[in-house]
Parts: structure tokens; sequence; C-alpha cells
């Protein structure tokens, strides 16, 4: 049975990725700040018992990341799924005149540094695994390349800045045979995306796990949309 630790597991995304992976057999550890409010989490994880697996974490506290590291120590796992993001009001806003730098700096710590911290953190259960791979949420919103509408300087600044997380990445695990890869999942309509959004969740993870599952070593550090589509950087 496969392994995936999967952050920001109680809603949308997150959420879809542990009902879909579990329903393909896989174990899941299913990761989420706040799990006794989760309740189509803890009604997936009934459902499934012996496969979704519930911990605590708030990838924005570090202790909690190493606790949990600690806690499944001897546990292969062969996909990271790092889903937990931040797109708060102020974000959303983002006008060249109307910027919190409190926020912002809170952004970069949920959606840029924890994607390096549970790398560093989990690397000894990834090399482990079979399939050896680090995913991480990101965003077109992160591509400099694509963007033409400006605003929401704090979101596209901590997608941006986990791009450059996972490009570097990839060269600094190379060595160890981990793959690591930027994924963006489209506009989803999710709380995050909106009710406007253009595709489902369901859509959205199904075709980010046809990516995840065809990757291999030579498409580590690579920016993909879930229809396997390269993004530019």
């Amino acid at each position: 049975m496969k392994t995936a630790l999967i952050t920001g597991a109680s809603r949308g995304i997150g959420l879809e990725l542990c009902r879909q992976y579990a329903a393909d057999g896989w174990r899941v550890f299913a990761c989420a700040r706040n799990p006794e409010q989760s309740d189509e989490l803890n009604m997936l994880a009934s459902t499934h018992p012996a496969q979704v697996i519930i911990h605590r974490l708030d990838v924005g506290d570090h202790a909690q990341i190493g606790q949990l590291a600690q806690a499944l120590a001897d546990e292969p796992i062969d996909l990271l799924l790092n889903n937990a993001g931040i797109y708060t009001g102020s974000h959303a806003g983002g006008t060249f005149d109307d910027k919190d730098y409190e926020d912002w700096a809170h952004a970069f710590r949920i959606n840029t540094m924890a994607t390096l911290k549970m790398a560093q953190t989990f690397q000894l259960q990834v090399r482990r695994g079979g399939q050896k791979t680090i995913a991480t949420i990101s965003s077109k919103m992160g591509s400099i390349a694509d963007n033409s509408g400006g605003g929401s300087y704090m979101y596209r600044s901590s997608k941006a800045a986990v791009n450059m997380v996972i490009k570097t990445l990839a060269i600094d695990l190379k060595p160890a045979g981990i793959i690591t890869v930027a994924l963006h999942p489209g506009w989803v309509k999710t709380d995050m995306g909106g009710p406007n959004a253009l595709i489902s969740t369901a859509r959205s993870v199904s075709g980010m796990r046809d990516v995840i599952n065809s990757l291999t070593l030579a498409d580590s550090g690579k920016f993909i949309a879930y229809d396997g589509q390269a993004v530019p950087w």
C-alpha cells in the first residue's frame, strides 16, 4: 500500500486529494490545523478507517512539523503533497496602495517556507518511499511570465518564491532520487477559488494525480498544470 502525506486536508483540493487517494487504495496521512472542526475529513476517515489517518498540523508551526515527523519516523512516504496555503482578504485586495506587511510575512511562512520545512523534515521518510515524490500546489499566479493583471502582491510573490524553492529542491534532492514539482491546480471551485472558478475539485485533483503518476526524475523541478501542460516561470 502506497502512502501519501497531505497538508491542508480539511477542505477543497486537500480534502479531494485525500478522497481520491484513499479510493485508489493508498494510505493517507491527512493533516489539518483543526481536525475536530473538519467534519468532511472525519467522515472520510470513518469510511476508510484503515487508510485515512488524521493528524493535527499547522504548517506555519515548525515545532508541530517536527513533532509529526517524529511520530511518523518509521513510516515510508511515497508522496509528500504540500497543499496547505492561504489567500486572505488582504491578498485578494492586493492593490498597490493597500498592503498589510504582517499578513505578507505570514503568507510567506505558510505558502513558501512551509514547503522547504516539510521537505527538510520528512526527507528521510520520502527517501524510504517507493515513489519518492514531493509535489507542491503552487499557482499560475506565481508565474512572472503569466502576470498580465497586476495586483495580489502577497499571494503572487509567495507562490513565485515557492516555485524557486521547488526548483532548488530538485537540484539538492536529485542525488537521493527524490522528484520535486510545482503544480498549478487550475482555477478551482473552492472557498479560495470562489464560485466563478472554471473547474471542479474532482477534475483538478484527478488531473494532478495523472501528472504525479507519470513523473520521472527528469521532470523534477518543473512547473506543471493539472492538464499536464508546462507553466512558464
